[in-house]
């Protein structure tokens, strides 16, 4: 007969990811409420003239902006409410120098063959959302704010999201890494509705990658970093596309 402590094992790991699945589904509903409401106060009551241009520059920006500060503070509050170090917890200490060879290495990799794929098969390397928010930001004044909020904000809201709280509450063993990293790479992946299905395609590649450099590194800023690099390229394809191309 099972110790009754055995039997209450499986339970409490399934609440526990139920807590970690949860807070991070509370902090990301909280992110999007700021940043509609931060969006509906500068589109002066012209809602529906927003909601038609969705690839907007500046909306794109002031969005990134306004919901990535507010995901990760309800992030750090269940930290601090678990009795935890958020530093410690959401792992942002500096990695080695070799993991972050190996890391910068790998999403070179992923980066150069994706692209060739895109380009064998005729596929543009930018997608309509990247020009045209790239363009509108450039012709309303925003293009700086842009590149701020892509290249750094929106990485930096994403990886303590994914690969620092849900990496945390999900992966509880060495066995339970691929799973959790897979299951991770899908969440991430899937909210990305404004790219087509390569594009969602190239992020959940590149999610699984950032997924196992977390778990070998045991550093989220190490992702950032990758992360960050890999939305820099990203705009840099774009600027390209944009002054030779359009």
């Amino acid at each position: 007969m099972k110790h009754p402590r055995s039997l209450a094992e499986p339970a409490r790991a399934a609440l526990a990811y139920l807590a970690t699945f949860g807070w991070a589904f509370a902090a990301f509903a909280a992110g999007q409420i700021a940043a509609w409401a931060v969006l509906i106060w500068w589109a002066h009551g012209h809602v529906g003239e927003m909601l038609s241009e969705p690839f907007d520059g500046t909306l794109v920006t002031l969005s990134v902006l306004a919901s990535n500060p507010v995901q990760v503070a309800v992030l750090v509050m269940a930290v601090r409410l678990k009795g935890a170090d958020p530093i410690a917890y959401l792992a942002l200490g500096p990695p080695r120098l070799r993991s972050l060879a190996v890391g910068v290495a790998g999403i070179l990799v992923i980066i150069g063959v994706t692209d060739l794929v895109l380009v064998e098969s005729g596929r543009s390397l930018v997608s309509p959302f990247q020009e045209v928010s790239y363009t509108t930001a450039a012709a309303e004044g925003w293009l700086p704010l842009l590149w701020f909020a892509t290249v750094l904000v929106a990485p930096a809201g994403e990886e303590i999201t994914f690969r620092g709280y849900l990496f945390r509450g999900f992966v509880r063993s060495e066995r339970s890494a691929w799973p959790a990293i897979t299951v991770i790479a899908l969440l991430w992946a899937a909210p990305h509705l404004q790219y087509d299905w390569t594009g969602i395609l190239e992020i959940f590649v590149a999610g699984l990658f950032l997924g196992w450099v977390r778990w070998r590194s045991g550093s989220t800023l190490l992702t950032f970093v990758l992360h960050a690099l890999f939305n820099l390229e990203a705009m840099i394809e774009t600027v390209l596309q944009v002054k030779n191309f359009a």
